[in-house]
């Protein structure tokens, strides 16, 4: 399999929530006007505490400054990996759980932290810019190599970097943050980005306006019922992660479903803010569904992580997981 190293250098950020009119002008642009901006790769994600905004530095620079906003302190790069040659976006997914052992428990091991955004159409690995030459070293016996460069994917040269290194030692990765499942249905979907502009009304209104304490469908009493909603545009692709009542908002026959019409459960890791120094926590959540063949996305966000599994799956994931944080 190939290791690709998109071209994209990434900041990562939050929006406070009550800062999020001062930003919302920018999102708009860089959500819907995308042809107005030199963005290639916007990502922005809703959750109870706050916005998450994954963004090159072409759309970085759309930001106000605000003290509302906060940077994780590095650039990223963007990792994808692929199967049968193609570039990342139109390529066949490989899924999250199936890069687990190969991809995700290296970095671990190395101590390299990652950061994971899943889409409807692949899985990126983000990983600190500084770190790329032991990522490379890490994963270079297992795929091959190659950068993006001006859009064209080439061989990736030696970084400079065949010694030095002390072989890791592996530990176990036993759970050690809090685990929720809301009572959400989700669906992961996608639209043709030419029907973009007739849903951008509801759109806007589902990531900007319409978060208030009542959701729709939600009663007052179902207190686990959360606020989670995903938007991704990536190189022309758009992706969509959104509850099964936010979905029911859209017209017939604009999202992309499966033939199954398959819901996802969610099973949220950390019970505080986890920051962005401490490595595995990936791997702790991917290795047990792997192990299981359970498919899964996965989104990290500035405080939290989030894990999607097959409504189907859920008593079990949640079991095996559970079974793994007892597990010293």
């Amino acid at each position: 399999m190939e290791l690709h190293i998109l071209e994209h250098s990434l900041k990562v950020a939050s929006i406070e929530k009550e800062g999020i009119q001062i930003c919302t002008h920018a999102l708009i642009k860089l959500a819907f006007l995308a042809s107005k901006t030199r963005c290639k790769f916007f990502s922005l994600t809703e959750t109870p505490e706050d916005y998450t905004i994954i963004v090159d530095e072409e759309g970085f620079k759309e930001l106000p400054q605000s003290e509302h906003i906060s940077v994780a302190d590095s650039t990223w790069l963007a990792l994808n990996v692929v199967s049968g040659g193609g570039n990342a976006s139109n390529s066949q997914p490989i899924g999250v759980t199936k890069i687990a052992k190969s991809v995700i428990a290296p970095l671990a091991d190395h101590n390299i932290s990652v950061f994971m955004l899943s889409t409807y159409q692949t899985d990126f690995i983000l990983v600190r810019e500084r770190d790329l030459p032991m990522v490379t070293h890490t994963l270079s016996s297992e795929f091959t190599l190659l950068r993006v460069v001006n859009g064209e994917t080439v061989a990736a040269h030696n970084l400079g970097v065949t010694n030095g290194f002390v072989k890791p030692k592996l530990v176990p990765r036993p759970i050690i943050h809090p685990l929720s499942s809301p009572s959400n249905l989700f669906c992961v979907t996608s639209l043709d980005p030419d029907t973009l502009p007739s849903v951008a009304t509801l759109l806007m209104d589902v990531m900007f306006y319409s978060g208030g304490p009542k959701e729709p469908g939600a009663s007052s009493e179902d207190s686990s019922h959360i606020r989670f909603f995903s938007f991704s545009l990536i190189e022309g692709y758009i992706s969509l992660v959104m509850d099964e009542q936010t979905a029911q908002r859209f017209p017939n026959n604009v999202l992309f479903t499966s033939a199954s019409g398959e819901l996802w459960k969610m099973v949220r890791i950390g019970g505080q803010p986890l920051g962005f120094d401490e490595c595995g926590i990936v791997a702790q959540i991917s290795e047990p569904l792997a192990t299981a063949d359970i498919p899964a996305y996965y989104i990290s966000t500035f405080k939290f992580d989030h894990a999607l599994v097959p409504e189907e799956n859920i008593q079990s994931v949640i079991g095996a997981l559970r079974t793994e944080s007892t597990a010293q």
